[in-house]
């Protein structure tokens, strides 16, 4: 199966079956049968992408009930950190976090339910991120949290003289004081 299981319920990771010959290769980075059979069940509406540079983090970001969105994260070039916080009250792992390497060269995909916050940053000099979602972008409903917050404790791999960070994201709230409507 594709999908692996991380410590954090709904939080998956996903490894496609890569086809690999002297062409080049060839792999199927979506297939709704594929998430079917795994038990997911995810209608994705919208795809977004983004170019970003070396040290760039970009989060913590979600959106609040009716408006979450789940998101399928993969990496069409260079390298980041993807990092989700599990936001739902009364989950076992409310309040933690789980990093990933996603790489053009792994191919690895992040699969990151409604109910968790969202960011990661650059590693590689460029890195184009492209990742499904399965509500539409809602201004009214956007919200964050710090991705500094001591008590996330993430590491981000990137040194403090190299962070880049959008003045959004230096203004979010720490994780306490987050806005949050989702239940476990």
């Amino acid at each position: 199966m594709p999908f692996i299981k991380t410590d954090l319920p709904g939080l998956l990771i996903f490894e496609p079956v890569v086809h690999e010959d002297s062409r080049g290769y060839f792999f199927e980075s979506y297939n709704a049968t594929t998430c079917s059979d795994a038990g997911i069940n995810i209608k994705f509406i919208q795809d977004n992408q983004a170019r970003s540079s070396y040290g760039v983090i970009r989060g913590f970001h979600y959106q609040l009930n009716p408006f979450a969105q789940t998101k399928f994260v993969r990496v069409l070039s260079g390298a980041i950190l993807d990092v989700a916080v599990d936001l739902r009250k009364g989950s076992p792992s409310f309040g933690k976090s789980f990093s990933i390497e996603l790489s053009a060269v792994n191919k690895k995909q992040f699969l990151i339910p409604q109910g968790f916050a969202h960011g990661y940053a650059v590693l590689t000099e460029t890195a184009e991120v492209l990742y499904k979602c399965d509500a539409l972008y809602s201004k009214e409903t956007e919200a964050g949290i710090a991705f500094n917050d001591s008590v996330l404790g993430i590491d981000w791999k990137i040194p403090l003289g190299n962070r880049i960070i959008s003045e959004k994201d230096l203004q979010q709230p720490l994780f306490s004081h987050c806005k949050n409507n989702f239940e476990f």
